[in-house]
C-alpha cells in the first residue's frame, strides 16, 4: 500500500465512500463524544477505538498520528489537570477523564476526515447540504491563504536564523517568537488588506461564484 506525504493512502476504502458519508461519520462521531454522560467515560474509549480503527483503515501511519498527537495532546492534559486542581473531589477526575477522552476523539475523528475528504469535496458537500455560502466561501479563502500565511512565516524564520544562527539562550529564543508572532500579524492584516482591494478591482462584488456548476 502506497501511502502519500500526509500520512495516509489514497487507496484505502475510506476514501471509496461517498463525500456525504464520510461528512456525516465524522460529525455523528463528534457528537456522540460530547453526549456520552461523564460517569460513562468507558463507552469514550470504546468511541476512541473505533475511531482509531478508521485511520488504521484510511492507511494513516502510527508515525504521522502520534506526531500530531504529540502537538495536541501536551495542551489538552495541561487544560484537563485544571479541572481537579480547582475542583478537589471525586467527580472532577472522572469529568477531566472524559475530557481528554472527548477531545482526543474529535481530534483524532477530525484528523480522520482531513485524510479521507480532500477540501475541495468537502466544500461541495456542505454547499450540497445548503450550507451558507458565505460560510463556504470563508473556508475557501481561510484553506487557499493559509498556505500564504505560511510560507510568509517561512520567510520571517529565515530572516531570524540569519540574524541569529540559532544560538542564544531560551529566553530570547521566546521573546524573539513573540515578536514574530505579532509581526506575522501584522503582515497578515497587510496582506489581506491588498487582497481585498485585488479582488475589488476585479470585480468582486461580493458574490460567492463555483465554476462546478453545483453552486
Amino acid at each position: 500500500m502506497v501511502v502519500s506525504d500526509s500520512g495516509a493512502s489514497p487507496q484505502s476504502i475510506c476514501h471509496a465512500l461517498p463525500a456525504g458519508i464520510r461528512l456525516s461519520l465524522t460529525i455523528i462521531t463528534i457528537l456522540i463524544a460530547g453526549l456520552i454522560p461523564l460517569e460513562h467515560w468507558p463507552a469514550q474509549g470504546l468511541l476512541l477505538a473505533l475511531v482509531f480503527v478508521g485511520l488504521s483503515l484510511a492507511g494513516v501511519t502510527m508515525r504521522y498520528l502520534f506526531r500530531r498527537l504529540g502537538l495536541f495532546l501536551p495542551l489538552l492534559l495541561v487544560f484537563g489537570l485544571s479541572v481537579p486542581v480547582t475542583h478537589s473531589d471525586h467527580a472532577a477526575w472522572n469529568w477531566m477523564i472524559s475530557l481528554w477522552l472527548r477531545c482526543t476523539v474529535s481530534f483524532m475523528a477530525g484528523l480522520w476526515l482531513i485524510h479521507v475528504l480532500p477540501f475541495r469535496e468537502l466544500l461541495t458537500t456542505l454547499r450540497r447540504w445548503r450550507c451558507p455560502l458565505v460560510l463556504v466561501a470563508m473556508l475557501g479563502f481561510m484553506y487557499r491563504y493559509t498556505f500564504i500565511l505560511w510560507d510568509e512565516l517561512r520567510r520571517l524564520r529565515n530572516a531570524r536564523a540569519a540574524r541569529d544562527f540559532g544560538g542564544g539562550p531560551w529566553w530570547r529564543s521566546w521573546s524573539i517568537n513573540s515578536q514574530m508572532i505579532g509581526l506575522l500579524l501584522l503582515r497578515a492584516m497587510e496582506r489581506a488588506e491588498r487582497t481585498h482591494r485585488a479582488m475589488l478591482a476585479r470585480g468582486w462584488d461580493g458574490s460567492v461564484r463555483f465554476l462546478d456548476g453545483d453552486g
